[in-house]
């Protein structure tokens, strides 16, 4: 996509194109023309002067101190996978305080964390989970370690091609047992998730305790889930119920 020139690579000028997609409106005199470090390298003066767009600790780092360097695919890709994976084993430790492993309620808190399910909802899940534990429907309490955490929240990554496949049963008005999801998780996304990590997840959202899942039940809470919260602001509320959710919302990020 960014590789004008089909060398297999990406130099920092073609990079810079994602700063002409996510540009940003100026608000001080209200005009829509966007404003990017690519619009001012790609301008005249910019193409007189020696050292482009000011640097960054990214840029420094793709492209190197003169930013002369090229990026390949393989290179952008596992930036990309460590950079996630860092994001994941930060949130992770939050949960454990340094443990190898979270218990299955801190997974729950997890999974619902940046969902915009209503308090009460979130309440009866985690009390749902609660009340199979005790009824020893969680049979293996070892916890959950972080590559099975990472594993599942990469296929959470996935969850449109998962999607598709529930959707199969959905028209044929069949839910899906834990054995049919971990199989459609394998060929949707190719990778697999630890069954206790699957029985977790049923225990948190199978509503019925019938041990199978609907798409209702688990599609629509996971995808606010993978956004983490950032696609609240796209979400049109008005009158008193845009009122209480507006206080709702503040009241979590405070």
């Amino acid at each position: 996509m960014f590789d004008r020139d089909g060398n297999q690579k990406v130099d920092r000028q073609e990079f810079l194109v994602l700063e002409e997609i996510f540009g940003k409106k100026t608000e001080d005199d209200g005009s829509s023309e966007s404003v990017s470090l690519v619009s001012k390298y790609l301008n005249s003066e910019a193409e007189t002067s020696p050292q482009g767009p000011p640097k960054t600790t990214l840029m420094t780092h793709l492209f190197g101190q003169k930013g002369m360097d090229s990026l390949d695919f393989n290179t952008f890709f596992k930036f990309m996978d460590n950079l996630q994976t860092e994001v994941l084993e930060l949130e992770f430790l939050h949960f454990s305080k340094g443990m190898p492993v979270i218990n299955e309620e801190e997974f729950a808190e997890i999974l619902l964390r940046y969902t915009n399910a209503a308090e009460t909802d979130r309440d009866e899940y985690m009390q749902r989970l609660r009340t199979r534990i005790d009824n020893g429907q969680v049979p293996n309490q070892n916890g959950i370690t972080f590559p099975e955490f990472k594993d599942f929240c990469q296929f959470l990554n996935n969850l449109d091609d998962f999607s598709i496949a529930m959707r199969m049963y959905t028209i044929a008005n069949q839910p899906i047992a834990q054995s049919e999801f971990m199989r459609a998780v394998k060929i949707s996304t190719g990778h697999d998730i630890a069954p206790h990590v699957v029985n977790t997840v049923y225990q948190i959202f199978d509503k019925d305790g019938d041990g199978k899942l609907s798409d209702k039940e688990f599609i629509g809470v996971m995808k606010d889930r993978v956004h983490r919260g950032f696609r609240y602001h796209l979400m049109k509320y008005e009158g008193w119920e845009g009122w209480k959710s507006c206080v709702k919302h503040e009241m979590k990020t405070r």
